[in-house]
């Protein structure tokens, strides 16, 4: 009865922070979507509907001015929908009649929501939890490192600034150090002191492991220095995910490299699942990664659109309207299809 109850209990757990991740993934694309919305509103677009969520309706609300706001029963996307926008119509406020530079800050307008989402999800994972640089928590009484003391900040190990955006973190550098003592930086009640690091292995079950004789967490920025960092550590985000992209282009990474909506979900629940900590690792990522995404020159997706506008833009002229919507729907379909093979390639291997 015990594990019958435990196991029930571990279920309604996993299924939290499913739905959990659910709400992050879709704050995501809700913020890349009002990006759209905002920009629109400047530049006076007509706007049919802004949807959180795909398919059949839950909630549907019609503003004064035409506009439908709408919570849809799938909750893996969402749209804002410009009148005109797939059409031929000449009304006034349409997507199509307004002009190409407008038409292209509209398109950009969800990435640039996502990369400041990301700089804020940044802002307070620096503040609020720390990320890439060591504290000393503890130091045990019989190690090498008791000239250390619980409170410093190791800001250098053997030279070389520990940043997470230079690909340097802490456990890096210790592994490149093994069996060896190096001078390092700590910052000691606003001091920074030098001292030394001894990084010594031992032998357990024929296995290798280091030991520095001390407990570490990671150092919660003030404000204003996460504020300093979260910049550059958005900017690391991103030259990861290009790097990635990088890797998958010239067929040193697989197509399972790839994650498609659902294993995004699951990967979030299990960042959840850990710590808070570990889910605000994952967001400005997840940020970046769907700016990024979106402007890539896929049929159906942000960028694809904004090369059709500049194309128009320099011809004075657009391509076929029909002859564009077509390509986009095909490109929409092979997308999805794309991403139901990668979630399909995750749950099966």
């Amino acid at each position: 009865m015990i594990t019958s109850l435990l196991s029930a209990s571990q279920i309604f757990e996993y299924i939290f922070y499913i739905v959990l991740a659910i709400i992050v993934l879709l704050i995501m694309i809700t913020i890349h979507e009002f990006g759209h919305y905002t920009f629109g509103k400047i530049f006076k677009f007509k706007i049919n509907e802004f949807s959180i969520g795909f398919g059949k309706a839950l909630y549907s609300k019609k503003k004064k001015n035409g506009e439908v706001f709408s919570i849809r029963m799938l909750p893996l996307g969402g749209y804002c929908a410009f009148a005109g926008e797939d059409d031929e119509t000449e009304n006034a406020g349409d997507f199509n009649t307004k002009k190409p530079w407008q038409r292209i800050i509209v398109l950009l307008g969800g990435v640039l929501f996502n990369f400041l989402s990301a700089f804020i999800f940044s802002l307070i994972l620096l503040w609020a939890f720390g990320y890439d640089i060591p504290q000393v928590k503890s130091v045990t009484d019989d190690g090498a490192n008791t000239q250390l003391q619980v409170g410093d900040v190791i800001k250098s190990v053997n030279g070389t600034k520990i940043d997470f955006c230079t690909g340097n973190t802490f456990n890096i550098l210790v592994n490149e150090n093994i069996d060896s003592i190096v001078p390092i930086i700590v910052i000691r009640d606003g001091q920074e002191i030098e001292t030394y690091l001894s990084i010594q292995t031992i032998e357990v079950d024929e296995s290798v492991t280091i030991t520095l004789g001390l407990g570490i967490t990671t150092y919660k920025h003030t404000f204003f220095e996460a504020l300093a960092r979260c910049f550059g550590l958005t900017i690391a985000f991103l030259i990861k995910i290009f790097e990635f992209l990088g890797l998958l282009f010239t067929g040193q990474v697989a197509l399972s490299g790839l994650t498609g909506p659902v294993t995004t979900v699951t990967t979030i629940a299990s960042y959840a699942e850990q710590s808070i900590s570990n889910l605000f690792i994952f967001l400005p990522f997840i940020a970046v990664n769907l700016a990024v995404f979106n402007l890539l020159p896929i049929p159906a997706l942000d960028g694809s659109k904004i090369i059709f506008t500049s194309i128009e833009w320099i011809r004075g002229k657009p391509i076929n309207r029909r002859i564009e919507g077509t390509i986009h729907f095909v490109g929409l379909i092979l997308l999805l299809g794309l991403v139901v093979i990668v979630d399909l390639m995750h749950l099966f291997t």
